[in-house]
């Protein structure tokens, strides 16, 4: 058998349309590039500079003196506030993002009921992220207006208190004492879950129904598998956003830091305090990513093992036929050199 080579195809160019298309994109996507690049990028390589100097900004200019690792060190050593605050961050965010989520997931569902005046309804509850922001935010947490006067968070910490260990209790009173921050912080969330369960197709509901499902079961069994990848990205865009609002500790603590007239403090002390922050919320999202990111059910996992061993199979086939080639092409050389004599079929060799 002659070998066949396989003539390699020319490859193909793109046409006008697509070359247009190409160009367009770039130019949409350039805004963006620009944006990274001007006012991410660079101020992080910035920041990420300071961090090992002293900076001193004099009359005659901004001096940097040389300080390695003592930034990191005078933070851990004399600021006790810090690490206290990191710690305090760290549990308020495990125990507050998924409250924030599964309220945003019930009024998203709520909302997406066939319910009266169902578009007022919905920018009532969006519309805390327009107006509540900034400046805004600062003057009413200061007049009280983030706090439900009439409810004892005293009262149910003592009651939480009994049979919970007191930093649990303590961290449950602070979410029913910011229960009005919890509502502000759940608008764009609700936005999210509100879109994803409207690609759910009804469909799904109506079978479901006709084979004696429940509305729980089509809950756990149609609608959270479904709108799993967005309570993930509610999760993370809840950590995101309480980690960089300026109701923060820890932001105005390195903002403070920052612009602090002391001689230990400064430039540099504020960004060996953000660079060490940003590293808790990266392992806080990278926790959070790992509870809830989409994992693999049986049912794929049976396939990709089916398809592994199809693929051995195939490699064995394979291997078997190399072994036969081998073998026939050897034998065949054998009885070139006569050192193999064939039956003639009349009784002799």
């Amino acid at each position: 058998m002659s070998n066949v080579k396989k003539v390699k195809q020319p490859r193909r160019k793109p046409g006008r349309l697509e070359r247009r298309e190409a160009r367009m994109g770039y130019v949409f996507v350039a805004p963006w590039i620009i944006g990274v690049l001007a006012f991410l990028v660079y101020p992080l390589g910035q920041s990420f500079r300071y961090m090992w100097y002293n900076i001193r900004i004099t009359p005659l200019g901004t001096n940097f003196i040389w300080y390695g690792t003592k930034n990191f060190s005078q933070i851990w050593l004399e600021n006790a506030d810090f690490p206290q605050g990191l710690v305090t961050y760290i549990w308020q965010t495990i125990v507050e993002v998924p409250i924030i989520v599964v309220f945003a997931l019930i009024i998203a569902m709520m909302l997406n009921g066939k319910i009266r005046f169902r578009g007022f309804f919905r920018l009532l509850f969006f519309l805390p992220v327009i107006i509540v922001s900034g400046p805004v935010m600062n003057m009413l947490v200061s007049e009280g207006a983030a706090t439900i006067p009439a409810m004892n968070v005293q009262s149910i910490v003592s009651a939480f208190a009994r049979f919970l260990p007191m930093s649990v209790a303590q961290s449950v009173g602070e979410i029913f004492s910011n229960m009005i921050m919890i509502l502000w912080y759940s608008g764009v969330q609700i936005l999210i879950f509100l879109s994803a369960l409207q690609k759910v197709d009804p469909a799904l509901y109506e079978a479901a129904k006709i084979d004696g499902g429940s509305g729980w079961e089509c809950f756990w069994k149609i609608t959270l598998p479904t709108i799993k990848p967005m309570i993930l990205l509610n999760a993370i865009y809840t950590i995101i956003f309480m980690s960089s609002n300026e109701q923060n500790e820890l932001i105005n603590m390195i903002k403070n830091a920052m612009f602090s007239g002391t001689k230990e403090k400064g430039y540099g002390y504020a960004s060996a305090m953000a660079w060490m922050y940003s590293l808790v919320v990266t392992l806080v999202v990278v926790i959070f990513f790992l509870l809830l990111g989409s994992k693999k059910d049986k049912y794929d996992r049976a396939v990709k093992r089916y398809q592994r061993q199809v693929k051995k199979e195939e490699r064995l086939q394979k291997k078997i036929q190399r072994r036969s080639k081998r073998n026939a092409q050897k034998y065949a050389k054998g009885v070139r050199r006569n050192k193999y004599r064939t039956y003639d079929g009349s009784g002799d060799y």
